[in-house]
């Protein structure tokens, strides 16, 4: 066991492709020790027992994937069901992908209970998000934390056994600055929240920058932002290495592991009560109507998701609508495209704030994005007035289009 554990203990003499993958029931010393700490870039965290326990002996299991394009197109996703099933071909998976692409973990934590829990207790859920809240939300440190603070907390809510795995994918940006040494916001933010609550971490983004670094890998053959199948592959891997060391204990005694008491947040403002409020609650001027676009007449792209979904729709400045909701924060998830208005908004008779709908993804596309109005409210009675005014420049519409409104 020592000799041929003893070369992997530095990280300077092999790579981490090169480390076995060990699956004993009852590891030796030596062996455990390389298990904790061979990878640097898979993290465990806490155990992921109660997940096991639940493919293992009840031969049931619900399998959630929370992401943006990463997670809904074809790719690391599928590979972790597959070797999932392999894993446990007696075990009957529901495999939710509620990937949607261009989403953030702000829209993440609003769209969890319908598209997520309403679906029934997650027992194993993998979160992605740390490139969309880089490159398209251009969080901040705090927008990362409520958004993916409250998707732990939610989930662990509904049902307290259940494990959750992070993985940080990874943009250009985000490889040069992991090259220089620099820890990109959004994955510090995720792997904070990762700490709090014990959640493993597969770091693909700095495996990836090493490797490339390191002249064995290529950011091509990798395959970008949107990994081809070398990189998603890569992905898996580093996932099956993680399970196998989570998995390596002896379960059979059945206990599952307690993760009833929530520690205090980090941000007592986190979205853990994040839900949808349909659009049909709002009171509205004539000025509105709740009906599917006429897309056809509509110029940009379109993602065919949300072509068949109506909406409140506004495209006159002096429109207005009021909105009547408990919580601590309130924002909308729309659709914005080139024709996007802006609007101002006003929480209890305050001042009121302007918004330009406009993203800077979606002059050509219409793109789906949650912009809050209000985040640090208390937890009682609101009311959230929104206007459509005329725009500032040439380059905005006057288009509104409202999918659903969101508060926690």
């Amino acid at each position: 066991e020592y000799v041929g554990a003893e070369q992997y203990l530095n990280p300077k003499s092999t790579s981490a492709a090169q480390i076995p993958s060990f699956s004993p029931s009852q590891p030796g010393p030596i062996v455990a020790f390389v298990l904790k700490h061979a990878v640097p870039n898979v993290q465990l965290g806490s155990s992921l027992k109660n997940s096991k326990l639940e493919f293992e002996s009840n031969l049931r299991g619900h399998v959630v994937f929370l992401g943006g394009s990463i997670t809904e197109m074809d790719g690391y996703r599928p590979m972790v069901c597959q070797s999932l099933q392999h894993r446990f071909p007696n075990t009957s998976f529901e495999f939710t992908n509620a990937g949607i692409a261009s989403t953030c973990s702000t829209t993440g934590a609003f769209r969890l209970d319908e598209d997520v829990l309403q679906k029934g207790p997650v027992d194993l859920l993998l979160v992605e998000f740390a490139v969309n809240d880089d490159q398209d939300a251009g969080h901040s440190y705090a927008d990362c934390i409520r958004g993916v603070e409250g998707i732990v907390r939610h989930v662990r809510t509904h049902n307290p056994q259940a494990d959750i795995l992070m993985t940080f994918f990874v943009n250009p940006s985000m490889l040069q600055a992991l090259q220089q040494g620099q820890t990109p916001l959004s994955i510090q933010a995720h792997r904070d929240v990762a700490r709090r609550y014990g959640i493993p971490t597969i770091h693909l983004a700095k495996e990836v920058a090493e490797k490339v670094s390191a002249g064995s890998l290529t950011w091509e053959t990798y395959g970008g932002t949107h990994p081809k199948e070398p990189g998603n592959r890569m992905c898996t891997e580093m996932i099956d290495r993680l399970l196998d060391q989570a998995w390596s204990e002896d379960t059979s005694n059945g206990a599952r592991e307690g993760k009833t008491v929530l520690p205090a947040p980090l941000d007592e403002y986190n979205y853990d009560q994040g839900r949808f409020i349909a659009v049909e609650q709002a009171d509205t001027d004539a000025h509105w109507r709740t009906a599917i676009p006429d897309w056809q007449n509509i110029r940009g792209a379109k993602r065919e998701r949300f072509t068949n979904v109506p909406m409140l729709v506004a495209d006159r400045p002096g429109a207005e609508l009021s909105l009547s909701f408990v919580g601590k924060a309130v924002g909308i998830y729309l659709v914005a495209g080139p024709d996007a208005g802006m609007v101002e908004a006003s929480v209890d008779g305050g001042p009121f704030t302007r918004y330009d709908l406009l993203h800077h993804f979606s002059k050509g596309l219409h793109y789906p994005r949650s912009v809050m109005f209000a985040n640090q409210l208390d937890s009682n009675k609101h009311v959230l007035r929104i206007r459509v005014v005329q725009p500032e420049s040439s380059e905005c519409g006057t288009a509104v289009r409202i999918m659903k409104f969101v508060a926690n």
